[in-house]
């Protein structure tokens, strides 16, 4: 199970770039608009599997695979392992300073790629055993692009600026067109992939 932690701080795009893009003026809709760049990002994030701006994860696990795959990369640093050992004590594996993509543990065992978002044994080493139950294991790390807007990649802002824009001028849950024709917008769904255990 994937939890986060600790949300971003602050959106890839503001209210006014998005007003900017959409010629918008009227001051009354802010607060709509921030409603609507939240919305925007989670769907891109969703999407596309990646934390935009700097934001702490916790993925809880049964136990320890041969190698630990993390979600929503690009991932900074990894900040603690814990895990329930045999007697039932939980343990704590600290972790040193990232260099060049690479984090070890502060113990020398495991070793983190944090380019592709992957952990492991060390060479001659092996995962500690935990406790055979349930949620044993927890990895905590930070993951984004950055703490700043102009850390998340430029397209990645612009699609976001074009999706609130979309969200703003089609206000229900379908489009009315000429002639009377209903088309659907499937995106106004896919904004609750999110909250959903299992994706459409």
């Amino acid at each position: 199970m994937l939890i986060q932690t600790t949300p971003p701080s602050i959106e890839p795009v503001s209210i006014a770039e998005v007003k900017l893009n959409s010629r918008i003026i009227d001051t009354s809709d802010d607060v709509n608009l921030a409603l609507l760049i939240g919305a925007a990002r989670r769907y891109a994030e969703s999407y596309t599997g990646r934390s935009f701006i700097t934001q702490g994860w916790r993925l809880v696990l049964d136990g320890f695979p041969s190698c630990l795959d993390l979600e929503r990369g690009a991932v900074l640093s990894i900040n603690s392992i814990t895990y329930r050992d045999m007697g039932g004590a939980t343990q704590t594996i600290a972790w040193g300073a990232a260099a060049n993509g690479i984090q070890r543990s502060s113990d020398g065992t495991l070793v983190a790629d944090l380019t592709s978002a992957r952990i492991a044994p060390a060479f001659g080493s092996v995962w500690p055993i935990p406790m055979a139950e349930i949620g044993a294991v927890a990895v905590n790390y930070t993951a984004g692009y950055g703490p700043a807007a102009a850390d998340v990649p430029e397209g990645v802002r612009h699609w976001i600026q074009m999706r609130v824009a979309t969200l703003y001028e089609n206000r229900e849950e379908v489009a009315y067109l000429a002639r009377g024709k209903i088309e659907l917008l499937p995106f106004f769904d896919r904004l609750l992939d999110p909250y959903s255990i299992v994706l459409a």
